[in-house]
């Protein structure tokens, strides 16, 4: 692994931090700590949230419309459960393809680079 990679992945997972949360949950209601497990097992270790960040963000979402939340004790413990909105799943396909076109562009830029040292990743699957 690169010097600074641990570093520098932390700086992206924090300029798209809402889109890995909108992508949690994507795949149905959560509650906070299970949001941080999926994003650190998604991320294969590399994104981890806490709960001081966590948080103030899904209010943020909520505020915007992109998530709701609901209170529930039915497990034995009251936790507040997030689910994504319509208007969230719009958000989320509308971020991930921006992300997809930034990083296609920056591949074209950095491959030509990439290719000329040793030990080069040959790129996206």
């Amino acid at each position: 692994m690169a010097e600074g990679t641990d570093r520098t992945a932390g700086e992206w997972a924090r300029g798209s931090l809402d889109l890995m949360v909108l992508s949690t949950l994507a795949e149905g209601p959560q509650y906070g700590y299970r949001i941080q497990e999926a994003l650190v097992k998604a991320s294969g270790g590399a994104v981890s949230v806490k709960a001081g960040t966590l948080y103030p963000l899904l209010h943020r979402l909520e505020a915007q419309g992109w998530v709701k939340s609901r209170w529930d004790d039915s497990t034995g413990r009251k936790r507040k459960w997030y689910r994504l909105t319509p208007a969230g799943r719009r958000r989320l396909v509308q971020q991930a393809e921006a992300w997809r076109d930034y990083a296609e562009r920056l591949w074209q830029m950095l491959a030509p680079i990439l290719k000329q040292a040793p030990d080069a990743w040959e790129g996206p699957p």
